[in-house]
């Protein structure tokens, strides 16, 4: 039996997959960082380095979602993404406010400076790709 090529809403094609290769990127990359950051200094900035662990898993539950993975794939992605964008926002803003309240830098400080302001302009993307792709009621 020949298998169907994926709609235009789905992330098993073309810019759909280029956001989630991104969304696994930063999984990645936030999950090795808090690793380490918890391993290995975790008393020097217990707050900073849990939110870099809260990042991981929020990138990740983002990643499975909008790779499509799950009983509710899309259910999983809105909550993933909206928390991220919160929490870019929330921490971004604190940071910038009061730096002295995360001693070290976590994925989202300054509203992801340290990686080019993606985590910023992630959430947004992902927003705006479920938001576009969402099935006709």
């Amino acid at each position: 039996m020949a298998e169907r090529a994926p709609t235009s809403g789905s992330t098993k094609a073309g810019a759909g997959r280029v956001l989630v290769a991104i969304y696994g990127v930063f999984a990645l990359a936030a999950s090795a960082r808090s690793v380490v950051q918890l391993a290995t200094k975790a008393s020097e900035a217990p707050v900073a380095y849990g939110l870099s662990a809260i990042a991981a898993l929020v990138y990740i539950a983002a990643t499975l979602g909008l790779a499509e993975v799950g009983p509710d794939p899309r259910r999983l992605a809105w909550a993933a993404v909206g928390f991220e964008l919160v929490g870019v926002l929330a921490v971004g803003t604190l940071t910038v406010l009061d730096p002295a309240l995360f001693p070290d830098a976590t994925v989202w400080s300054a509203y992801g400076q340290g990686y080019g302001y993606l985590p910023l302009v992630l959430p947004f993307l992902g927003l705006a790709w479920l938001f576009r792709t969402r099935p006709a009621r």
